[in-house]
């Protein structure tokens, strides 16, 4: 076999080295058996969740900052239950829109058994909702006069929480 260093000498050596191609009337075909390896399957676990909810809880802690706006869902501005629903749709997780529908999704967690991601609702009737973080704190979009934020669980009127 010839060495070949540069384009010119590839250019001569190559006609020499590739037989012509036979002609169509000449080309045989044959059945190749096709033997298939056994596959192995692997599980893979989905993700817990209260993984989800860690997951929707640090979303809207990104938002930290952003600007409330009644009736606003995100990305870049939210109320209280646009800044949950759109969180948790992040993480996979369909809410309803509005505070009053989402205090009825998941099941009821009592105020001493709240854990991060929990969501907590505050007046009667419903009328704010936040995302428990841990140390007795929630993350919100408040009102107006303030961005989402995070405050302390005690700083309202607790209502009920639900995990979702």
């Amino acid at each position: 076999m010839a060495t070949v260093t540069t384009a010119a000498a590839f250019a001569a050596v190559l006609p020499a080295t590739i037989p012509a191609a036979a002609p169509a009337a000449s080309i045989q075909t044959a059945t190749i058996p096709v033997v298939s390896a056994p596959v192995a399957r692997v599980a893979v676990a989905a993700p817990t969740r209260a993984a989800v909810r860690l997951s929707a809880m640090n979303t809207a802690l990104a938002k930290l900052g952003s600007p409330y706006r009644y009736g606003a869902a995100g990305p870049n501005a939210f109320d209280c239950s646009g800044l949950v629903k759109w969180s948790f749709a992040q993480a996979g997780i369909v809410l309803p829109r509005t505070s009053l529908a989402q205090s009825t999704v998941g099941t009821p967690v009592a105020k001493a058994d709240l854990q991060p991601g929990d969501l907590v609702f505050f007046y009667t009737p419903v009328s704010h909702v936040a995302i428990y973080i841990g140390g007795g704190q929630v993350v919100h979009a408040s009102t107006s006069s303030s961005p989402v934020k995070i405050s302390n669980l005690s700083g309202m009127p607790f209502h009920n929480a639900r995990r979702v």
